[in-house]
């Protein structure tokens, strides 16, 4: 099947497009609407790098690059509006197995209210996929930045840490089996936390909505992502790392690896939860927003914003934690 004919039955397979598209993919660019403002992030994975697909199916990989997108809309507050998704497709990929991968991310597209508005196709040496996603609101006024932390404000996060990364040593695990102390159930649950993350637009929109003054999703770990929104608000970020909400089963998965699990909770990366600051006097609406946004999230205090610089993560006993994180190139 040739580029053409594969483009079209991609575009037979997409959900209905939003109110904002009027012309979505088929033509030489799609055409938008939007009112107010606008959010807009690119995001890439590349095979080796960001997956292994004797790891990961291909509708979990679709699924994946595209979670990772909209998570920084999230951050942002944004609601998601459009996607376009440039392919790479190496040699021995398929129309199948193609198709796989648009399916994986069409459905979280059509559960996100995203619309899949275009993108391109081409032949590549590894899989590939580039991702730009627009996200909307009535003003910028009201989207939340990285750069806004003030000293009082109390941190907050999203969710439960080291589910990925228990889900990712899972997965290296050749054996796969189970560490003592984790069923089935629970171990699968962890590696659908790194293979099908799910961005957390609701309650994104919930802590704009709020008064969240800055907010950052967790994509390259606590300590990573933390000394990130530090340095944008100019401030200084001190963590109680025994308020760190852990996944369940990570305190297993890690003695089985012999690893410490506040390594693996604070530098592990891809749990796509989200750590903002918003001002004392509003924690508690802010709790019950994304309560309320989306069933079963529970937002957690574990800091504070202080005036200096930097990120200070307290151990219990007073030791200080350094603010590892993943970085792409290093």
């Amino acid at each position: 099947m040739g580029e053409f004919e594969l483009l079209a039955q991609i575009r037979e397979r997409l959900p209905a497009a939003g109110a904002q598209v009027r012309l979505g993919s088929g033509d030489d660019a799609a055409v938008t609407v939007p009112g107010g403002a606008t959010a807009t992030s690119v995001d890439a994975v590349v095979e080796g790098v960001h997956f292994r697909r004797d790891r990961a199916s291909l509708a979990q990989i679709g699924h994946k690059a595209l979670a990772a997108a909209l998570s920084d809309l999230a951050a942002m507050g944004a609601e998601p509006g459009e996607a376009y998704v440039a392919l790479g497709l190496p040699a021995d990929l398929g129309e199948g197995e193609c198709l796989e991968l648009l399916d994986g991310m069409a459905a979280l597209a059509a559960a996100a209210g995203t619309t899949l508005a275009g993108g391109d196709v081409t032949r590549a040496a590894e899989l590939f996929l580039a991702i730009t996603v627009v996200g909307h609101a009535d003003s910028a006024e009201l989207l939340v930045t990285r750069g806004g932390a003030r000293p009082g404000d109390i941190l907050v996060v999203t969710g439960e840490l080291g589910g990925a990364a228990a889900g990712l040593q899972l997965l290296a695990d050749d054996a796969r089996v189970d560490p003592p102390g984790v069923g089935s159930t629970l171990a699968s649950s962890l590696r659908a936390r790194q293979l099908e993350p799910r961005p957390r637009l609701a309650a994104g929109g919930a802590l704009a909505g709020a008064g969240a003054t800055a907010m950052i999703d967790i994509s390259d770990g606590l300590g990573g992502d933390a000394r990130r929104l530090a340095e944008a608000s100019k401030a200084c970020l001190r963590i109680d790392a025994a308020a760190i909400p852990l996944a369940a089963g990570l305190q297993e998965v890690a003695a089985g690896a012999d690893r410490d699990p506040l390594e693996l909770a604070i530098g592990g990366g891809e749990d796509y939860e989200l750590l903002a600051s918003v001002p004392r006097e509003r924690f508690e609406e802010a709790q019950q927003a994304v309560e309320e946004a989306e069933k079963g999230m529970k937002l957690t205090a574990i800091g504070e914003v202080t005036d200096g610089a930097g990120v200070e993560i307290r151990l219990p006993g007073g030791a200080i934690l350094a603010p590892a994180g993943y970085d792409q190139l290093a």
